[in-house]
């Protein structure tokens, strides 16, 4: 079915917008929930989240990517419920790949420094433009999707210690382009 086919049955209140969202999306949302949470039963609780947010926030958002739409609100809620988890005990899915970007982003932004936000996510997004579309697809997959090191190389076709290493040339890219627009580290 058709993505604008699946919004309107969200606008029409029909319940099969449910099952049309898991039959086109539900393999990304589980597997991105997955690589956050590293649990199947949580992401498979986040996936089922997923589509009662989408329920209750359409009407009255009608996106322009459903793909985009269903894996912001999945990965959104897979990183709330890993805090949630991490409160309780330490984990160290999301903690690697924490680690792994600290040195190459700011820290969060408080409420007052929204506007910085908003440039620091416009020039991660010029910086993401400059890439080849391989290593814009190894970053996005590793540091967006939460995919392991190791599967991010095998889909790349190399191994999994050339891909750490391309990756942390592309986190050193992107704190260098980061400095550039002045935005502090």
């Amino acid at each position: 079915m058709e993505d604008a086919a699946i919004i309107g049955l969200y606008w029409a209140r029909d319940e099969r917008a449910i099952t049309a969202s898991d039959e086109k999306y539900g393999k990304l949302c589980r597997a991105l929930s997955q690589n956050i949470l590293d649990s199947r039963e949580d992401a498979e609780e986040c996936v089922n989240d997923t589509w009662q947010r989408a329920w209750d926030t359409m009407p009255p958002q009608r996106p322009g990517s459903l793909r985009a739409y269903l894996a912001k609100i999945t990965r959104n809620l897979s990183i709330d419920r890993w805090r949630a988890k991490r409160a309780e005990k330490r984990g160290r899915g999301m903690d690697v790949l924490l680690e792994e970007l600290e040195e190459s982003l700011p820290a969060a932004p408080s409420a007052e420094e929204l506007t910085e936000a908003r440039e620091t996510a416009r020039t991660i997004e010029r910086w993401l433009d400059t890439l080849s579309p391989a290593d814009r697809t190894a970053f996005l997959r590793r540091y967006w999707y939460g995919q392991r090191v190791d599967r991010v190389a095998a889909q790349a076709g190399c191994s999994p210690n050339s891909m750490a290493k391309r990756l942390g040339r592309l986190r050193d890219g992107l704190r260098r382009a980061l400095e550039q627009e002045g935005i502090n580290l």
